[in-house]
């Protein structure tokens, strides 16, 4: 495990387009799968890492807090699933199942959405507007698995809130922290070179 914050995309990126299989369903997924909603939460996420399982509950409960809302939620893996088997679609689908999600997981075997995304942690959470504009990048709370900080999803569900209600997002934003997402060996991305 390395320790990785996000990258910080810059606010007001359009979401960068994405076409990926949903490991629960089977169907693909877009962001046209969310166009009818007012806001879209994107989190990469995957199966194995501490930091993505200290914040499971949270995933289970945001997704059902905003079942009702006016929000698109889709969680994408993106580790190479040939060093790191514990992330294939199987894996992942029942992690899904075991956790109640109720939202689609994209996989991303060539890595290409995560590239485009930025993404360099799981997990690594982005929210966009209605007109895809990103207006959120960072962290889910200031809990981490070892701080003994309780897991409240405030930082995003401050953001959430705010974007559904027509209000601005407070551009002080934290990064998430979390491992590292595992690229193929000579894909990383020039963004996550030091």
């Amino acid at each position: 495990m390395v320790l990785t914050a996000s990258t910080m995309l810059s606010l007001g990126t359009q979401a960068p387009e994405f076409h990926l299989p949903d490991v629960v369903s089977g169907e693909r997924i877009s962001i046209s799968t969310f166009a009818d909603k007012k806001a879209l939460l994107v989190m990469f996420i995957c199966q194995p890492c501490p930091f993505v399982k200290h914040i499971q509950a949270e995933l289970t409960k945001l997704g059902k807090d905003y079942a009702n809302h006016n929000l698109g939620i889709v969680a994408i893996s993106a580790n190479d699933v040939t060093k790191y088997p514990n992330d294939a679609p199987d894996q992942l689908k029942a992690m899904a199942q075991e956790q109640g999600f109720n939202f689609p997981i994209g996989y991303d075997e060539s890595q290409e959405t995560a590239k485009n995304y930025t993404a360099a942690c799981t997990p690594d959470f982005f929210v966009f507007n209605g007109d895809r504009n990103l207006v959120y990048r960072g962290q889910l709370d200031d809990s981490r698995p070892s701080n003994g900080k309780p897991v409240t999803g405030k930082d995003l569900r401050y953001a959430l809130d705010a974007v559904l209600a027509d209000k601005p997002v407070n551009p002080e934003q934290q990064p998430s922290i979390g491992c590292n997402i595992k690229w193929k060996l000579g894909n990383e991305p020039n963004y996550f070179k030091s």
